[in-house]
């Protein structure tokens, strides 16, 4: 239970800081943190949270994540449904909190995306499906690749959850135009569940497009990241 709770505030404090700082300080007047301080928020949350809880739970704070290590061999199948579980309601109550923060400002609105994934009419940048489908599945592997890699015995120790909150943090300046960048089902629903409408008539691509991201990046790392076999 303690591993599923450090999930559930671990993955609270990501939806908080990442979509709070897109829902709160992006567009500020005058001073708006704009894209750059949105995609630097994700990276710290993740980045803080790993050295919080990493030796509790491992940090996954997502499902896909949590999907990806389990077929990396690196995760037991039997705490996958409650890890998810614990993660989608961490991310669900941060969206709460993050709403009634929100709705304190008169001109607050859900139609402004409350920081929802979307692609087509609802993705910043107008991007299609094919767009956001490519986008969320190639960010979600390279991120299980720096995961699987970081967290490696082979790898310098202690540095990995530098690595995995940089990394979080390009994944968002390269994609949060396409798709506001999900690359992870709990923090897509958390949101989606307050938008509602087209939010979560979207919402299976969030969930689809970073498991099969995740289940390429674990393959991907059992391929490359293997031991070198010794010559004969």
């Amino acid at each position: 239970m303690k591993k599923y709770g450090a999930e559930f505030f671990g993955t609270f404090w990501l939806v908080l800081g990442g979509c709070g700082s897109a829902v709160l300080a992006a567009a500020f007047p005058n001073l708006g943190i704009g894209f750059l301080g949105v995609a630097l928020a994700f990276g710290l949350t993740v980045l803080t949270m790993a050295f919080a809880i990493g030796h509790i739970s491992g940090c996954h704070l997502n499902p896909a994540v949590s999907v990806g290590l389990w077929a990396g061999g690196r995760f037991p199948g039997k705490h996958l449904l409650p890890y998810i579980i614990a993660q989608v309601l961490g991310a669900t109550a941060a969206a709460a909190i993050l709403y009634i923060i929100a709705s304190g400002r008169p001109e607050f609105s859900l139609s402004s995306g409350f920081a929802a994934n979307g692609y087509g009419a609802h993705s910043p940048g107008g991007y299609t499906l094919l767009s956001g489908l490519v986008t969320e599945i190639v960010m979600t592997m390279m991120f299980l690749l720096i995961i699987l890699g970081a967290t490696d015995k082979r790898a310098p120790q202690g540095l990995a959850p530098i690595a995995i909150g940089l990394g979080l943090t390009l994944i968002h300046l390269i994609s949060i135009p396409v798709t506001n960048t999900s690359v992870n089902p709990a923090r897509s629903t958390g949101v989606a569940f307050f938008v509602g409408d087209w939010a979560v008539d979207q919402l299976w691509l969030f969930w689809l497009a970073p498991m099969a991201g995740a289940l390429l990046g674990a393959a991907v790392y059992r391929l490359i990241g293997s031991p070198d076999q010794p010559e004969a």
